[in-house]
């Protein structure tokens, strides 16, 4: 018996707010999904990524309720082309009325770097390579 990784699941409170969100993220759901309580995108390489509204998590789970804990505990990250496109994909997504966590920084680890919260809670993160520096 062998299994294969196929799908994120995302519940979500708004569907059309979170489908614009990750709208301004590059991925397209299909068009007029927003009245629909379970949307999928697939991805480059054939994973999924999967929409369900509450009412339809407890349509078969009547006990479902959102994790308790505190946001951050999933996190979504989309590479950018450049550091400059981190920054303004950042000031895209605040200019759009969503929540930053992390203004962009040059991450140590040789990354421009940002995160976003999704209309849901969940963090997600904007990286690009920062250009190599020369030695002397």
């Amino acid at each position: 018996m062998s299994s294969t990784f196929n799908l994120i699941g995302l519940v979500v409170a708004d569907m059309g707010r979170s489908l614009d969100f990750y709208r301004l993220l590059g991925l397209e759901p299909p068009a007029g999904a927003e009245a629909e309580p379970h949307v999928e995108v697939t991805l480059p390489g054939g994973l999924r990524l999967a929409f369900d509204t509450e009412e339809t998590i407890r349509s078969f789970d009547p006990d479902w309720a959102p994790a308790t804990g505190g946001v951050g505990r999933v996190s979504l990250a989309f590479a950018c082309d450049s550091p400059a496109e981190v920054d303004a994909l950042h000031a895209d997504l605040l200019a759009a009325g969503h929540t930053g966590h992390l203004p962009p920084w040059d991450a140590f680890w040789g990354q421009r770097y940002a995160t976003v919260l999704d209309p849901d809670g969940n963090h997600v993160d904007l990286f690009a390579p920062l250009p190599a520096v020369a030695t002397p």
